[in-house]
């Protein structure tokens, strides 16, 4: 069975992802609401995200979030973290333009050649995810080269910062793979696939 690519992030209302987690995630730009994230996790929301890091066999990160994530994840397993614990376990692949040092285990950087390397993910693994890496996500949704998309939409609206889906990005449709869930927060849960060619047409009366 050919295994998947799952993007896992979190978004505003008007579509910001930038530096859900925390200040110090990703100031660039001047981003002034790091972790704008934090105040609106419950039980509900955590579930859901462990419930799709319990399902994950690897993870495919670009090079800032693998950088962020291996200064960060190691240094949690003496606290029990299962979070930490499968991500040390787990295959980590990295895509980068350079040649990055990638001192946790497991680690491993693809090829220049972005399609050809998913379909030896795919080949090899049951649920490779994403997580955060939103220059990846960017790409991997720009070239459909991904099988499922989950987005945590949060009541929120910030204004200036990064997006997964910018101005001059093509036209993308997308299938809504189940009824989307809502967190007593106000958080909901969007699952998707690549869909359709976009199509327009008028309105009737």
């Amino acid at each position: 069975m050919t295994g998947r690519i799952v993007i896992d992030l979190f978004s505003t209302l008007d579509g910001v992802m930038q530096a859900p987690g925390g200040p110090d995630e990703d100031p660039s730009g001047g981003f002034a609401h790091g972790g704008w994230q934090a105040p609106l996790v419950d039980e509900t929301v955590g579930a859901q995200v462990l419930a799709g890091i319990d399902e994950l066999d690897a993870l495919l990160l670009g090079r800032w979030t693998y950088d962020l994530f291996a200064s960060y994840w190691p240094a949690q397993l003496a606290s029990g973290s299962p979070i930490a614990r499968t991500f040390d376990e787990v295959p980590k692949y990295v895509v980068s333009h350079g040649r990055p040092a990638m001192p946790w285990r497991g680690s491993e950087l693809l090829g220049p050649d972005l399609p050809a390397e998913l379909d030896r993910l795919r080949a090899r693994h049951r649920s490779v995810h994403v997580i955060g890496s939103l220059g990846l996500a960017r790409t991997l949704v720009r070239g459909g080269l991904f099988d499922v998309l989950n987005l945590w939409l949060h009541p929120v609206a910030l204004g200036p910062g990064k997006r997964l889906f910018p101005d001059d990005g093509p036209p993308l449709g997308l299938t809504l793979l189940e009824p989307p869930t809502a967190s007593p927060s106000g958080v909901v849960l969007l699952r998707y696939a690549p869909g359709p060619p976009v199509t327009t047409g008028t309105m009737g009366a």
